[in-house]
């Protein structure tokens, strides 16, 4: 097909090269519109520019670019982020930890919360309009991710305080009733680095060490010169992670230590309360 088509037509050429909820958003994207309105208007001619970054896009989503990638665009928690190939593409089980966060802290006004490798900013931008009067401080140590996290708070009319840094080394003796962190966790070797999505996303926001639990170590044992006394730490990690996380964190003194499951039933995401 080299000429316009309407609606239905462009879904079926692109069915035949990548999936079909993918042809979907792609062509939604490019066509301005909502998914009610291509079934109900299957027969509507698309523009001939359209036509064609249409299927551009499906190309590249059939050469394994993600869809977030190329739409710019990915769901968290109800709202619509701007992702760039300079931040990971969030995914729903990062929403663990802000279930976490809502179930202990939901009814704690101005509650002072630190998220570290905020990335694309889903963690800090949701708290801040979850939370009743949130103090939200997030850091990343890639600036090209602050500028999206910062861009993703404009958008949504979030209040965030941003600060650039490795860990908890920029920050100056503040203490916070939460902190929460989606860091890197896939061991250096794992060959599922190039397989997916995974090839496109940036390496140093995935790969942690030969076991993939070095920045996980190093946020555990910083962890208790941040948090207030009673405060909690939340962790995303990988699905066979959790015993090991749930050490750290007893190593270190935490107490209250659980870890909790995704929708899959895997644990993805461990914590616990320091008490100093």
């Amino acid at each position: 097909m080299s000429a316009a088509t309407d609606l239905a037509g462009a879904l079926a050429w692109a069915r035949k090269r990548i999936a079909p909820p993918e042809a979907r958003l792609l062509l939604r994207h490019v066509h301005r519109c909502q998914a009610a309105h291509l079934a109900a208007w299957p027969e509507e001619a698309l523009p001939a520019g359209e036509w064609e970054s249409f299927r551009r896009l499906v190309e590249r989503r059939a050469a394994g670019e993600p869809a977030a990638y190329l739409t710019g665009l990915r769901e968290f928690y109800g709202r619509d982020f701007l992702v760039t190939p300079d931040v990971l593409i969030p995914r729903p089980e990062t929403e663990l930890l802000i279930e976490r966060a809502l179930s202990r802290f939901a009814a704690e006004p101005r509650l002072k919360t630190l998220d570290l490798g905020t990335g694309s900013g889903v963690l800090a931008v949701t708290l801040a309009l979850e939370l009743d009067r949130a103090e939200i401080t997030a850091l990343d140590r890639s600036r090209e991710a602050l500028e999206v996290a910062k861009s993703n708070a404009a958008r949504l009319g979030a209040k965030v305080s941003f600060l650039h840094g490795d860990w908890y080394a920029t920050l100056d003796g503040e203490r916070y009733r939460l902190i929460v962190a989606n860091p890197p966790y896939i061991a250096e070797g794992d060959p599922h680095l190039a397989l997916g999505d995974l090839r496109f996303e940036p390496r140093a926001a995935l790969a942690a060490g030969e076991n993939g639990l070095a920045d996980l170590a190093h946020i555990v044992a910083g962890a208790g010169r941040r948090l207030e006394s009673g405060g909690w730490l939340f962790m995303e990690h990988g699905h066979d992670q959790s015993a090991a996380v749930r050490g750290l964190l007893a190593n270190a003194g935490f107490t209250g230590i659980a870890s909790w499951p995704d929708l899959a039933g895997i644990e993805r995401v461990s914590g616990g309360r320091w008490t100093g």
